[in-house]
């Protein structure tokens, strides 16, 4: 199969070697990003949720399949990497970049309601994962990524990983696909 992508983000590159240059390493590989944006275009005017913005990179692939009724909502702790999706995503009138620690933003906003979330961080998938669900509306959509091992994980996390794939089959409100495909996507629909 041509795993080949056609059309990237237009600041894709540029956010790509700014992501370089601050060695930052946990950044969502563009087959992930691909994906992204097909499911974001399946959202018009949809409110979605991007745990974990890192330097931008996937963020620019949500942004660019969405319309432009919809928002999108970008939330990281690391002033350092946000600084980049800023520079090259902070003119989007369609996106909120917001600096916070996760589960401080989740206090803050549990009772928010989300028709798309991507969890790439600990928040919304490794911790406060039932938060995060509750903030997903019926027919919403949640995406993780990293579910197949990776070079980047520290000891023990295979464990962590195991635990969160039974925890979410296990799901009553959820129709899940595992994906062996990229770095090992997960993704739900929330059940009415």
């Amino acid at each position: 199969m041509n795993t080949e992508i056609a059309r990237f983000p237009a600041a894709y590159a540029l956010i790509e070697e700014a992501t370089r240059q601050a060695d930052f390493s946990m950044a969502s590989d563009a087959l992930t990003g691909s994906l992204l944006r097909t499911l974001a275009a399946t959202k018009p005017g949809g409110r979605l949720l991007e745990l974990g913005t890192g330097t931008g990179l996937s963020t620019s692939w949500i942004l660019d399949g969405m319309d432009a009724a919809a928002t999108l909502t970008s939330v990281d702790n690391a002033p350092e990497y946000l600084a980049i999706a800023r520079t090259y995503l902070g003119h989007d009138p369609r996106l909120t970049l917001i600096e916070a620690d996760g589960g401080a933003w989740f206090e803050e906003n549990l009772h928010e309601r989300f028709d798309y979330i991507f969890a790439d961080t600990w928040h919304g998938k490794y911790l406060l994962l039932d938060e995060a669900l509750a903030m997903l509306k019926p027919g919403g959509l949640y995406l993780i990524d990293d579910m197949l091992p990776q070079p980047n994980w520290p000891e023990g996390h295979a464990e962590k990983a195991t635990r969160l794939l039974r925890a979410l089959d296990q799901r009553p409100d959820l129709w899940l696909t595992r994906q062996v495909w990229a770095t090992g996507i997960v993704m739900g629909v929330k059940r009415p």
